[in-house]
């Protein structure tokens, strides 16, 4: 994986802590972390070029009217007010390359001085077993700060950990297992024939947990079950959620009162015009 810094910006070394997606069913992480850049303004400091992310191209998500700037696949922001970096991710990962793709990343982290790496995903709705809606949209957890996963600043929060995880599952063993070799891992090599307790370990969020916790920073995971459709209340809830452990104080976002999050331009043609009335 190589960095490449827009022409007179660089990496702001005080940016201590990494906001990132895990892609998964509904985009949830990738809407939420595109909030996060269109209401904190920040600002487009490079770009990855990795082999195992697929190519795409796009316009400019976050402006009206784009000055000839394109979109790329992986692409870093800076928020120094807040010491946040962001990193947008627009295209899946080659299939079997997911933990190569979570080490590069791991090691840019910290490379650069990354102390703490939030990950932002979501849950197939299918797999939730304990449904419980009384109180909304329920916020899931996983963290780097002790063996089974458990934080107690989460935990202040609300949110619950995730239940499903085990440190000594052999899938989490081999997640954990392929940051000790210097070989290139096969994730078709075990995650063949998923059973159903395989789901959770085979996403995406789970090799980046590991591999940034192989690295020694702190982790934190978010995660909210969804279905495929309209996800765009999903992002504003971890988005919600994200925004306790990361933003010291409202007035650090652009929006106003309740509207404090601004919705990126880009989402405005995500479903298309309205239905012409004239047919109904």
């Amino acid at each position: 994986m190589e960095f490449y810094a827009e022409e007179g910006k660089k990496l702001d070394e005080a940016c201590s802590t990494l906001v990132l997606p895990a892609l998964s069913i509904g985009n949830v992480g990738q809407l939420a972390v595109d909030l996060f850049i269109s209401s904190l303004r920040a600002e487009r400091i490079g770009y990855f070029d990795d082999p195992n992310v697929l190519p795409c191209v796009g316009n400019n998500a976050y402006a009206p009217s784009p000055p000839g700037d394109l979109s790329l696949p992986l692409e870093a922001f800076d928020s120094s007010s807040n010491r946040l970096t962001l990193v947008q991710q627009r295209s899946p990962v080659v299939k079997g390359m997911m933990v190569e793709f979570a080490k590069n990343l791991a090691n840019f982290a910290a490379t650069n001085g990354k102390k703490h790496v939030i990950i932002l995903s979501s849950l197939d709705f299918k797999q939730w077993q304990n449904i419980e809606m009384s109180s909304g949209l329920q916020i899931y957890y996983l963290s780097s700060s002790s063996t089974d996963g458990t934080d107690e600043d989460c935990e202040k929060h609300g949110w619950k950990r995730l239940p499903e995880y085990n440190p000594a599952h052999r899938r989490w063993e081999y997640l954990s297992s392929a940051n000790e070799e210097n070989i290139v891992q096969d994730d078709d090599l075990l995650f063949e024939d998923l059973k159903e307790e395989d789901y959770y370990p085979s996403l995406p969020f789970a090799a980046l947990f590991s591999c940034f916790k192989a690295k020694g920073l702190k982790v934190t995971c978010l995660l909210c079950y969804c279905s495929e459709g309209d996800n765009i209340p999903d992002a504003f809830q971890l988005a919600e959620a994200a925004s306790k452990i990361l933003i010291q104080s409202p007035n650090d976002f652009e929006g106003t009162g309740s509207g404090r999050w601004i919705v990126p331009f880009s989402w405005k043609s995500v479903y298309g015009p309205p239905p012409d009335t004239s047919l109904f």
